[in-house]
């Protein structure tokens, strides 16, 4: 967020559309990302979220307070000018997805984990003709490369602002098959959350809860929420 005024200095946010999309403007003049790109957004919804995160800040700019307009200014100034090579790691998670690795004990947890993933990764094989092997442990499972090509194609086939809010999904879930998930509607962003973190509760209940992990997983859950409203409002 470097270049960014550091104090409130418009009365009004507001939206006006423009060619190739939405503006949003501070008194009238448009907002520019810190690369100083035109903050052009490809629907209403979209700038209207961000118009509001402007017009609600008061005194100093504080842009953790901003987590739309900070994934906007990354779709701009990061995503689309390395598009393939973003989507190529974000694909890359389905080498090594989440969902694929299973713990080898107790019997409890991995009866638990196939309960929850199993279905998941049956959807994706429907959806899109992408099976993916599962294994015990914590070696290297090889994918069938006709999936890993189906499922990077369709990485490939989003915006540079759906990447931006996908890239959260996947990268805090550790599963390219959780973001996809999501952003198809076939899970609730709590819901995959949740089977992210199957692993994780299972130690909670055995263990108790860390007070600092705590609030590190709490952070993560907001980041992963916040990345599919992103992701919802670039549609």
């Amino acid at each position: 967020m470097a270049g960014w005024v550091a104090k409130r200095f418009w009365k009004e946010a507001s939206v006006a559309e423009e060619p190739g999309g939405f503006a949003v403007l501070l008194d009238g003049r448009g907002v520019r990302t810190p690369a100083k790109r035109p903050l052009i957004l490809p629907t209403r919804a979209l700038a209207e979220a961000v118009a509001s995160e402007w017009q609600a800040q008061e005194g100093e700019v504080r842009p953790e307070t901003m987590p739309v307009t900070r994934s906007a200014n990354s779709a701009l100034d990061k995503v689309a000018p390395q598009f393939d090579e973003v989507t190529e790691m974000l694909a890359a998670y389905g080498g090594t997805d989440l969902l694929c690795y299973r713990a080898t004990a107790p019997e409890a947890l991995v009866a638990r984990q196939a309960r929850a993933w199993d279905p998941v990764l049956a959807w994706a094989a429907e959806r899109f003709e992408a099976p993916l092997e599962t294994t015990a442990g914590v070696m290297h499972q090889a994918q069938p490369e006709a999936s890993l090509t189906r499922l990077a194609e369709h990485v490939r086939s989003f915006s540079p602002f759906q990447v931006a809010g996908f890239h959260d999904l996947v990268a805090i879930s550790g599963s390219l098959i959780l973001g996809l998930g999501v952003t198809e509607g076939h899970l609730l962003p709590e819901e995959a959350w949740d089977l992210s973190r199957l692993d994780e509760g299972w130690q909670i209940e055995q263990w108790g809860a860390d007070e600092e992990a705590a609030e590190i997983e709490a952070f993560r859950r907001t980041a992963f929420l916040q990345a599919a409203r992103f992701y919802a409002l670039c549609g």
